[in-house]
């Protein structure tokens, strides 16, 4: 379903691929990660994050890798990642849905880590990551798990403090077609899309900060 103005869909398929692998993406997020929170008035490297996942429904194409949530009751993929408390992309990675949030807190938090120098300090979290093992994942890195709970007594929709930051990063991402489902498959792939989406969420608040410098 390429345009018919651009070259053959394998030819592009190749070259996405080489740049996924060469982490292109991942790299262009990161910088301007950097350069965003810098306008805001915050240090390059954050000291907070927000970890979560999402499962997204499965298609013929990555039926065969997906696994079933039941809490979701959805058959897919569950993507798990952390942001900082702006909303923008720190780590990504994607298992099968059946795959525990806690399960994935060392491979998250190694990744966070990695990526920011070690700054990050708090993770805040949701239930699903609630227990000794999740907490001793993270702390073995240096970041310090932080549950947020729903109030006692609520009424309606209740926005968590901190964590509807990364609701509203789930939100911006399924405004990609692409990633409506997972339509992908290899796993790589899946990750990488979510790259290439953050790019173009980041490079369009990025495009006022260019505006006023030019």
């Amino acid at each position: 379903m390429m345009p018919h103005d651009l070259p053959p869909w394998h030819t592009i398929y190749q070259q996405a691929q080489r740049w996924l692998k060469a982490g292109c993406f991942e790299a262009i997020v990161h910088d301007l990660r950097a350069m965003l929170r810098l306008a805001s008035g915050r240090e390059a490297t954050p000291t907070a994050a927000i970890f979560d996942a999402r499962t997204m429904q499965s298609t013929p194409e990555s039926g065969g890798r997906a696994g079933y949530d039941g809490h979701k009751r959805k058959k897919g993929s569950k993507v798990h990642l952390a942001v900082d408390t702006l909303g923008h992309l720190l780590a990504l990675h994607a298992t099968p849905a059946n795959e525990q949030q806690r399960a994935q807190v060392a491979q998250l938090a190694e990744a966070v880590q990695e990526v920011t120098g070690e700054s990050v300090e708090v993770g805040f979290v949701d239930q699903g990551y609630t227990g000794e093992a999740a907490a001793e994942a993270a702390q073995e890195h240096g970041i310090r798990l932080e549950v947020v709970k729903l109030p006692e007594a609520k009424r309606g929709f209740v926005l968590l403090p901190r964590r509807w930051v990364v609701e509203r990063s789930f939100a911006w991402m399924s405004r990609f077609r692409r990633l409506a489902r997972d339509y992908e498959r290899l796993q790589t792939t899946l990750v990488g899309m979510h790259y290439i989406a953050f790019v173009c969420l980041m490079l369009r608040q990025a495009a006022p900060l260019l505006t006023q410098n030019a």
